[in-house]
Order: structure tokens, then C-alpha cells, then sequence
């Protein structure tokens, strides 16, 4: 150990640029002797270092994942927003030009129920006689024409459909109906609705009414039963009356009666 430990002092404090053979010996056994505790100690040292980045990596996998189910229902609620925005800003503008035509006022109202029954299909809104509502009143969608009320309460009230027009029945009111743009030179009667063909029926058309294919059917403010001017649907196509005297048209309604959200009382 003496003679080991004074090699080694020798070897430190000689600044010779060649050395012996002891020393070569002595200098290569360190060096092979530091080699087998690093090799093993770099290994476990990145082992520790490669578990520390896998930690972060699953961290940040994490943060991700949450990040993105944010983004998800952010879209989401956006896309519903942005929707629900753009079908507003119709409805206002379909307002706003109606009443620029006519002095009208219209009462916006929220579908609380559909009622499905083939023989009484009628929906129930959420104003009433509380908000000048009564019986008899237009009810119209964004597109055109839905119905009338037919029962006012003071908080709700029942809309009687189109749908439900049938000449043979007393009970529904023929709507007095024109063209735009021919106002004053076509008439007719909308009086019933063919559920088969979901088409309304213009009736006691003039052989010499220029009533045409693709004409958009208003009505016409005759007889003060229906505010002038209400979108009704557009002539699919005309044709000779049963007795010849006059002439008929099939018209596609302009409302869908289908998935409303919003529809406007009219109130003279």
C-alpha cells in the first residue's frame, strides 16, 4: 500500500512528458477502473433523466387532452351561438322590412307545444291576452303564413294551422289571396289544404286573372280577416275550375310547419 500510495504521489507530481512503464501501468489501470464506475453510473443517470422527461411528457399529454375537450365544447357552443345569432338577425330584419310596408305590429312568441292529432293539429305559444292578443289574429314564421289564433288565455295562446282549411267545413275562414306585383288585377280564395300533396287550393280565379306559374301569393286585406300582404306560398301551377266558370292554382305554402322555434303575431 506504501509503495502504491508513493507511485502515486510520484506519478501526480511528475510533470515529465514521458513516462515510465510503472506509470503507463498505474495510469491505464485508473483510467480502466473510472471507466467500469461511469459507464454505469451515465447509465442510471439518464435511466432517472429519460423517467423525469416521461413524467413531463405525460403531464403535458394531460393538459393537452383538457385543452382539447375545452376547445370541443367552445366550438360547439359557438357554432350554437353563432346559429342562434344569424336566425335572430333574420327574424329581426324580416320584421323590420314588414314594417316598413305595413303598420303592423308583431308580437314574437315562443312554441311551448305541438299538438299532433291528424284531426286537430294546433301548436300553443307563450302570449296571451296579456299581450293584446286575440282570437283571430294571424300567426306567420319567418317564411310566410303558419295560422290564426283560435283560443286566447291570458298567458298562452292556440294556433289553429293552415293546415287545417277545408272548404266543406263551416268553421274555416277562406283567406282572400292575390299575387305581388298584380295586386290590383288577381284574386282568389285560398280554401283548403291537401295534406297528401301538402299544397294549398286557390279557388274563383278569373279566366282572364294573369295569375301565373311562380307567382308569390300574398293576401290581400279583403274583407279585413287577414292583414294584407302576408306571405301564403307560391303558384306551383293553374288549371280550369270544376264547372269551367273559373279557374284554380295549386299553391306550395311558404311555411314548412315543421321544427318552429319562434313565430310573430300579427296585430293590425
Amino acid at each position: 500500500m506504501i509503495i502504491f500510495i508513493s507511485l502515486l504521489g510520484f506519478t501526480l507530481s511528475n510533470k515529465r512528458e514521458n513516462l515510465t512503464w510503472p506509470e503507463k501501468m498505474i495510469n491505464d489501470t485508473f483510467g480502466f477502473a473510472q471507466s467500469l464506475f461511469y459507464k454505469p453510473a451515465g447509465f442510471i443517470a439518464g435511466l432517472f433523466e429519460d423517467i423525469r422527461d416521461l413524467n413531463h411528457i405525460y403531464e403535458e399529454n394531460e393538459q393537452l387532452k383538457i385543452a382539447v375537450s375545452h376547445y370541443i365544447r367552445d366550438k360547439a357552443n359557438y357554432n350554437f351561438i353563432a346559429a342562434e345569432n344569424e336566425r335572430l338577425q333574420k327574424e329581426l330584419k324580416f320584421t323590420e322590412e314588414q314594417k316598413k310596408l305595413y303598420k303592423y305590429d308583431y308580437r314574437i312568441a315562443q312554441v311551448v307545444s305541438v299538438n299532433q292529432d291528424p284531426y286537430n293539429k294546433n301548436i300553443t305559444i307563450n302570449i296571451g291576452e296579456k299581450n293584446g292578443v286575440k282570437p283571430n289574429m294571424a300567426v306567420i314564421s319567418v317564411d310566410g303564413m303558419v295560422g290564426t289564433i283560435s283560443h286566447v288565455s291570458p298567458l298562452t295562446s292556440t294556433v289553429k294551422l293552415l293546415t287545417d282549411l277545408n272548404e266543406k267545413n263551416p268553421n274555416s275562414n277562406a283567406i282572400a289571396a292575390t299575387a305581388i306585383g298584380k295586386e290590383n288585377q288577381s284574386f282568389g280564395l285560398i280554401e283548403s289544404y291537401d295534406a297528401q300533396s301538402g299544397t294549398y287550393l286557390m279557388t274563383k280565379i278569373d279566366e282572364k286573372d294573369p295569375l301565373a306559374k311562380g307567382d308569390i301569393v300574398v293576401s290581400s286585406g279583403i274583407g279585413e280577416a287577414f292583414p294584407r300582404g302576408l306571405i301564403i306560398g307560391t303558384v306551383i301551377s293553374r288549371q280550369v275550375g270544376d264547372y269551367g266558370l273559373t279557374h284554380t292554382a295549386t299553391i306550395k305554402p311558404a311555411a314548412n310547419f315543421d321544427n318552429w322555434k319562434e313565430l310573430f303575431v300579427v296585430v293590425p
